[in-house]
């Protein structure tokens, strides 16, 4: 079995790694600018160099070839919730940036993410262009839009994966596809109902049936003891209704970092759960209007989550953004920091899933 060797751009707090270390696959270099998620992929991952700015990547060291190329570029240019400026966006550009790269490079295999929204950007013609611009350079692909509450994680979080292969479209989309899809023979959707998952044990079946459907239930599948907030109502197997040690509290330094205050007000009329937490974005925390739209629910009050519980809606390790940073402990590091960090990143089982059925096709092919 080959492990593979990637490259990571807009590397954030590194999901791909984390997702894909099992695999046995090894990153050659990361390309991170913002000064935190730096500073965590130094903690983490001290023996792999951050190379910055993916715009001056003809600059970098030419170091051994890679066999994938694996990078999120920013989204606000593209997400409903921007001004929607495309490719007129320099932070859109990085997309056509990240295809110079691939053109040069010339990995076998390219996995990129984005928000639903570049779906329609500029009537649909900013991913036309991504995707013309691929073909040209040489890659047959495939995209497909996934969520992440469909892989076992409770949050809401649709994004758009294009998987893309050195000459053959067939690999890339029988990385995204099923095999009874692509033979014209789906397998019947389900009904739409509500209920309430089954608690599992450790460990990511993201399929129930085994056989690679990930758009069916979610599954809950982290036998976490000492979450003590409702999430969601398909949440309960999470442990009983504990308050964790770990929620922020007030303290006399709040009027400095407001992302520590905590909402413990007494919630009013009938409380009400949905199946699963809406997208983590990076502004989480920076203000109470995230109070009202992603709150966490304890009994009766409502709290804003904590920097670990945003760590596992995106499947991280506990604790995997808490550094040291600029001279504090670990203890100590802004929750603000871990917040963005987390709202910025990829969803970890998703790119696991999508990083083991790149390896099924590298075991057939071998």
């Amino acid at each position: 079995m080959k492990n593979l060797k990637y490259g990571s751009v807009c590397s954030g707090v590194e999901a791909a790694t984390v997702a894909w270390h099992d695999l046995g696959w090894k990153p050659q270099w990361f390309s991170e600018v913002d000064n935190f998620p730096s500073a965590v992929l130094e903690h983490h991952y001290p023996d792999v160099p951050n190379y910055g700015d993916m715009t001056k990547f003809k600059e970098w060291p030419k170091n051994e070839s890679i066999d994938l190329l694996v990078g999120g570029t920013p989204c606000q240019s593209f997400s409903v919730a921007g001004l929607r400026q495309g490719l007129d966006d320099p932070r859109g550009n990085l997309m056509l940036t990240y295809l110079s790269m691939a053109e040069q490079l010339k990995p076998k295999w390219l996995v990129w993410e984005n928000v639903p929204g570049v779906l329609s950007s500029n009537q649909g013609r900013d991913f036309a262009t991504f995707l013309t611009a691929m073909g040209k350079i040489g890659y047959g692909f495939a995209y497909r839009v996934l969520d992440a509450q469909y892989f076992g994680v409770p949050q809401r979080r649709r994004r758009v994966f294009v998987v893309g292969c050195l000459g053959d479209w067939r690999s890339a989309a029988s990385v995204l596809f099923e095999s009874e899809s692509l033979s014209g023979h789906p397998a019947p959707s389900r009904k739409t109902r509500q209920r309430v998952a089954p608690t599992v044990g450790t460990g990511a079946p993201y399929s129930r049936t085994v056989n690679a459907r990930v758009e069916a239930d979610a599954l809950v599948t982290y036998a976490m003891t000492d979450v003590h907030a409702v999430v969601a109502s398909r949440m309960r197997g999470f442990g009983d209704y504990i308050q964790d040690e770990t929620a922020s509290t007030i303290k006399a330094r709040d009027h400095k970092d407001a992302t520590d205050l905590v909402a413990t007000g007494k919630a009013t009329g009938e409380t009400t759960l949905s199946d699963v937490t809406m997208s983590l974005t990076a502004s989480y925390g920076q203000g109470g209007a995230d109070l009202a739209t992603k709150p966490m629910v304890c009994t009766n009050t409502v709290r804003r989550m904590t920097p670990r519980e945003c760590e596992r809606l995106q499947g991280f390790p506990d604790d995997y953004t808490q550094i040291s940073w600029r001279g504090k402990e670990p203890e100590d590091c802004p929750n603000g920091h871990r917040y963005k960090a987390m709202g910025n990143s990829m969803a970890v089982p998703v790119m696991k899933w999508i990083g083991e059925r790149i390896q099924q096709v590298e075991n057939k092919r071998e």
